[in-house]
């Protein structure tokens, strides 16, 4: 069940398009900004108000590695694992991170902190390799780097 906020804020979105249809990506992006993830009962409350079947919802849900269907921390660290990034250090950053998290990708470190995950490009080939932690982009990023790096989400 959405709380009141996320219906007013999604009736917002649905406001700003032509159809409720177009509104999905950002209803579940609200779904994001309250929850850190989207459950199966916000899929089915979110089709309800787009006046869509669960299963259109989670396919835009599914298809998209920033909507999360599953919980995770309260920090999600993307590690590109794109060619660039490999050929420039990625294995001794995925190393690195779970040497000091005890996780791996898809998993979240045990204080419920970080969830690792890999992206397969973050689009700055140019300054591999690259970390994105939360909205926060990280690049040329060696491993000595990492710990003064994930410090700052504690």
């Amino acid at each position: 069940m959405l709380s009141d906020a996320e219906i007013t804020a999604i009736n917002h979105e649905i406001s700003l398009v032509p159809h409720k249809k177009a509104a999905v990506i950002e209803a579940l992006k609200v779904i994001l900004q309250h929850r850190h993830w989207v459950s199966d009962e916000c899929v089915e409350s979110v089709a309800e108000l787009l006046e869509m079947s669960p299963a259109e919802v989670d396919s835009v849900a599914s298809f998209y590695n920033l909507i999360f269907r599953k919980p995770v921390g309260r920090h999600v660290i993307h590690l590109c694992d794109s060619i660039s990034c490999y050929v420039m250090g990625y294995e001794e950053l995925y190393q690195a991170l779970q040497q000091m998290l005890d996780i791996r990708f898809g998993e979240t470190d045990t204080d419920g902190r970080f969830t690792l995950l890999p992206n397969c490009c973050l689009g700055c080939c140019d300054h591999a390799p690259a970390l994105m932690i939360d909205e926060d982009l990280y690049q040329d990023v060696k491993p000595g780097q990492l710990k003064r790096m994930l410090k700052k989400y504690s």
